[in-house]
């Protein structure tokens, strides 16, 4: 039977860790928790004098360092000066040098949200007009690459040996306090310490790089670890490590002279390793709360305690889970998990669900704040995702609990086939010493007193005991017949176990509760690499408040209103191809500021003789409305006050005269007013 559990067991995992590549390769860089909901200039916007300096404003309050906020010119040359400043609220600025050209320019921006994330863009605006430029706004993304994926993998790494590390302990203290001498549990619990304690040595070497450069090389720059440690996030994981400290002496107490205590003794440590365990395992999951989503946005004083509840309630459940599956599969035989433990682990998961059905109502309602946000952001449909494994996983749960049932009902019945199989090997341990062939008393024809024909006292020279070559050879040869014997009864006590576990793996209760552990523990992993994810993507409410404030920005721009047409022309003549542009501000009825701005195919500024626009509006038998604008500089005219005198669909009609017989007309018909 356990020649067929093991390639299952190891088939599952091996589909477990792929599904968990899949899901942990396809969350991609990571996405933005502050988004710019504004900018001065505007994105696109084309400004007849250089701004003096240039504005963005977040979502929510942002870190920036020196290099957060660039300006480049059309060659890709820097154009700021200074350090970034923030003047009010979350709006931030850098200032510009003096007598900037024309064209176009590039803003960049990298700096890290709130709760600790990256946050990383670019946008163009124009000075006088557009023109071509050397800068690429493409691939601005923040968490990508080599170190974006590592720094990933660090987290998911950090919360699995969190959970394990912290429901192992717990799993021997609150449900089986025999597993503190078990080998296999001791290993799970340290290997959870080792892992969470890499994670984070890791994740304090990637941060600089993570959030700045993205490059590989940089992971070991003293420079950005000493900015790094200046961070919120960085303090984070400094405390992190030194808690771990703590929880190493814990483990170190719990698997070492706690395990040695008589059962008396045991009851007064247990309860105060209880008590240091839970102040060391808060602590930790305080480190995630007070750097992450939970420490900004609404209700944050609520949302960090909360959180570490959550924390400690997901390690309760899952890392139970685990210290469960290793004591069902590895277990030995001496040390049996017995049906009470399974028993109070099902009550403690019962009460981790119930605590996790709580904290989760409440997170969700404040990264979400609509229903909408379930099916419309990214993080609404990750938690749904979640939201189903957990149902998925409660199902399989109340299957165990029904083996559990089974388990206890038959536990009566099969100690006593165990004690009796242990007394039988007792019984036949000494028969088996005393039939071997050589070196037993009684049985030996040589070299024991009394029964041997050549070393009886008095029957010869060579009979004397102890004085005859014979009698030494016969000395040596019983030691060696002792250490066979010795030897044998160490074999049959060897065989005599693993035929008390082949006895007890063979029960179908056990074998049930073991199979639905197992697949406990799938779903387990699959879980939390979506939880995973979740931590690392923006929040559903913040993602909507985002839309709603570029939305409104757009509205206003267009209530305040640009309105922008680009028209192709082609005269014939020399020069004769080239795009003019017309923008008209605010595009009401009234007066209004009209630009135009004439290209060439390849962007390029230039001249020419004449530029005239008419304005009709056909469905009232308005116009056209003549407008000879001002040439103000190459391939820049301008005119002032121009009326429109009823909102409607107007056509607005450009001639461009190229030389002194070239000319053409082209026209486009836009909403005004």
């Amino acid at each position: 039977m356990t020649q067929t559990i093991a390639p299952r067991v190891r088939t599952l995992v091996l589909l477990l860790l792929a599904a968990t590549g899949l899901l942990l390769a396809g969350a991609g860089p990571v996405s933005a928790h502050a988004a710019v909901t504004g900018s001065d200039p505007r994105q696109g916007a084309v400004v007849e004098k250089a701004p003096a300096q240039v504005s963005l404003t977040f979502s929510e309050k942002v870190a920036l360092s020196d290099d957060s906020l660039r300006v480049l010119d059309p060659k890709g040359k820097r154009v700021d000066r200074g350090d970034p400043a923030n003047p009010s609220g979350t709006t931030y600025s850098v200032k510009l040098h003096g007598g900037l050209p024309d064209g176009t320019y590039t803003v960049t921006y990298q700096v890290v949200s709130e709760d600790s994330h990256p946050v990383a863009g670019a946008f163009t605006f124009s000075i006088g007009a557009p023109s071509q430029t050397s800068v690429s706004v493409s691939g601005q993304t923040a968490g990508g690459g080599v170190v974006g994926t590592l720094y990933g993998f660090g987290r998911y790494v950090s919360y699995a040996g969190f959970i394990v590390m912290v429901g192992g302990a717990a799993f021997v203290l609150a449900c089986w306090q025999r597993g503190a001498g078990v080998r296999a549990l001791q290993r799970l619990t340290v290997g959870g310490w080792v892992a969470l304690t890499a994670a984070t040595l890791g994740l304090l070497l990637l941060r600089g790089s993570y959030t700045s450069t993205g490059k590989v090389g940089d992971i070991f720059d003293l420079d950005l670890l000493g900015q790094v440690l200046q961070t919120k996030t960085g303090a984070a994981l400094v405390s992190r490590l030194l808690l771990l400290a703590a929880a190493a002496l814990f483990i170190a107490v719990l698997f070492g002279a706690y395990e040695k205590r008589e059962d008396e003794e045991k009851r007064d440590l247990t309860f105060g390793l209880a008590i240091g365990g839970i102040v060391v395992s808060a602590g930790l999951a305080a480190s995630w709360a007070m750097s992450e989503h939970a420490s900004t946005g609404l209700q944050a004083g609520i949302a960090m305690p909360v959180d570490i509840i959550h924390l400690l309630a997901v390690a309760g459940w899952l890392g139970g889970l685990a210290a469960l599956l290793v004591a069902l599969y590895r277990a030995p035989a001496d040390t049996p998990l017995d049906a009470s433990a399974v028993r109070r682990f099902s009550r403690l998961a019962f009460g981790s669900v119930l605590a996790l059905v709580a904290t989760g109502i409440y997170q969700s309602w404040r990264q979400l704040g609509s229903w909408s946000a379930f099916t419309g952001t990214r993080y609404g449909q990750l938690l749904l995702v979640k939201i189903g494994l957990v149902v998925v996983l409660v199902g399989i749960a109340w299957v165990s609990r029904r083996w559990t049932g089974r388990l206890a009902e038959a536990v009566v019945v099969k100690p006593r086939k165990e004690s009796d199989a242990v007394e039988g090997a007792e019984e036949r341990e000494p028969a088996r010493a005393g039939s071997s062939g050589k070196g037993t008393t009684g049985s030996s024809q040589k070299g024991t007193a009394g029964s041997s024909q050549k070393g009886t006292a008095g029957s010869g020279k060579k009979g004397a005991a102890g004085s005859g070559k014979k009698g030494a050879a016969g000395s040596g040869k019983a030691d060696g017949d002792s250490e066979r014997a010795a030897q044998l009864a160490r074999q049959q006590a060897a065989m005599d176990t693993a035929r008390q576990k082949q006895l007890r793996d063979v029960d179908p209760n056990r074998f049930g509760l073991r199979r639905s552990v197992l697949a406990e523990a799938g779903v387990a992993v699959v879980l939390l690499a979506v939880t995973t994810m979740l931590t690392s993507t923006e929040p559903g409410r913040t993602e909507e408040q985002a839309k709603a404030a570029a939305s409104a920005s757009a509205a206003d721009a267009s209530s305040a209103g640009a309105l922008t047409l680009d028209m192709s022309f082609d005269t014939g003549g020399e020069d004769g191809k080239g795009v003019v542009r017309v923008d008209l501000d605010p595009a009401r009825v009234g007066g209004n500021e009209m630009h135009v701005y004439v290209q060439r195919p390849n962007g390029r500024a230039f001249d020419i003789p004449e530029v005239k626009v008419a304005f009709t509006l056909e469905s009232q038998d308005i116009g056209p409305l003549p407008v000879v604008p001002d040439h103000i500089t190459t391939g820049h005219w301008s005119a002032s006050g121009v009326q429109i005198p009823m909102a409607g669909e107007w056509k607005v009609s450009v001639t461009v005269r190229t030389t002194d017989i070239d000319q053409t007309t082209v026209s486009k018909n836009a909403q005004i007013g």
